[in-house]
């Protein structure tokens, strides 16, 4: 398994990647922080479809960068949610809360 990074696409989208864990946690936070802040365009898309492996703290940057994006005047669409991290989701009741789109379309 790979190391937890995030980094921006070739279409402007946010990339998570990797292993996200309390380990790779606070340095993809601060990373994520600063792409969703230098984004342009009105909607941020989040391509999850690489996330190897995920605990809760998966969904915390999800969170946190759909926060930043919306400070920032920007929609947010999640595509590409991995089993675990949808059913840790849903368990916690976030379905409803998090802009998850099942199509993939606008990914570059």
């Amino acid at each position: 398994m790979s190391e937890g990074r995030v980094e921006r696409g070739a279409g402007g989208e946010i990339l998570l990647a990797g292993v996200l864990d309390y380990q790779s946690g606070p340095a993809l936070r601060r990373a994520g922080q600063a792409l969703v802040r230098s984004g342009e365009g009105q909607r941020l898309v989040i391509d999850c479809s690489a996330v190897e492996k995920s605990s809760s703290v998966g969904l915390s940057l999800l969170l946190s960068f759909t926060r930043d994006a919306m400070a920032a005047g920007r929609e947010v669409s999640i595509v590409g949610l991995p089993g675990d991290m949808r059913e840790i989701a849903r368990v916690s009741g976030l379905l409803n809360v998090l802009a998850i789109d099942d199509e993939v379309q606008g990914v570059a």
